[in-house]
């Protein structure tokens, strides 16, 4: 193809998205795509994810590690929405993508707007509800996860299902840098980490989050989940792992098997 824009960006990744087809990145082929037009292919892939019923339920950020950042690649953490479509419910198993992986993840649910700009860590964190552990299953559309940062950003930060446990905790109390999480596939553990692989603390990722969208116009809603990023290396899975994220004040959370 030769000539692209925002709206055959978008229909070509969602398009790669629901057949689970696999294609090489964007920036190959379009090499004008920035960060700023990147952002605004994911919001019309947005757009027509609402058309078809999906509804907007919060955000996810991605490469939040410096670790994950240089071994991808890119340069920066980077958003993207994450809609109903998305949420793999408790007793549902992984739906056939094109290649997994799994991260285990600090949620936050939102109990109040957080608008930006200008939104410290401690800002957003008084905006918290209650925080969850989580996994999240990401599966990038370019063939063998390579991208440039603006591929990712349009490909919606390699979304794909996410699951929360059954544990929420009030954020007051909880030291979340110290929060640890042992990540496990089919009975091994394969990884551990603390909050503090999340730029710190996850509330930064919340705050950048805010900041991020307060660029465009827009803000964090309550009610929202916000995934605040990987904090191990993402594991790659098959229909068949069983992928478990232990938390040492979130519980448990559980991914097929």
């Amino acid at each position: 193809m030769s000539e692209w824009n925002i709206a055959e960006a978008a229909r070509v990744l969602l398009a790669a998205e629901d057949a689970g087809t696999a294609r090489g990145p964007l920036t190959a082929e379009w090499p004008g795509l920035d960060v700023r037009t990147a952002y605004a292919v994911q919001d019309e892939a947005l757009r027509l994810r609402l058309a078809r019923g999906e509804k907007v339920v919060g955000v996810k950020l991605g490469l939040t590690s410096k670790a994950k950042q240089e071994k991808m690649g890119v340069d920066r953490p980077v958003l993207a929405w994450l809609t109903d479509a998305m949420v793999l419910p408790a007793a549902d198993e992984l739906p056939t993508l094109i290649h997994p992986r799994a991260e285990p993840e600090i949620a936050f649910v939102l109990g109040a707007r957080l608008a930006g700009p200008g939104i410290t860590a401690p800002t957003a964190m008084a905006a918290v509800d209650r925080v969850y552990g989580a996994i999240e299953i990401i599966d990038s559309r370019f063939a063998d996860f390579r991208f440039a940062a603006a591929d990712t950003i349009a490909d919606n930060a390699s979304s794909s299902v996410f699951r929360t446990g059954p544990v929420g905790v009030a954020p007051e109390g909880l030291d979340l840098t110290l929060e640890a999480c042992l990540l496990e596939t089919d009975g091994a553990i394969v990884d551990s980490a603390t909050g503090a692989a999340v730029l710190g603390h996850p509330g930064e990722a919340l705050a950048l989050a805010a900041n991020t969208l307060a660029q465009r116009g827009l803000a964090l809603e309550a009610g929202w989940v916000v995934l605040t990023g990987g904090m191990t290396d993402a594991v790659p899975v098959t229909a068949g792992t069983r992928v478990a994220a232990h938390f040492t004040s979130l519980g448990s959370v559980v991914v097929g098997g």
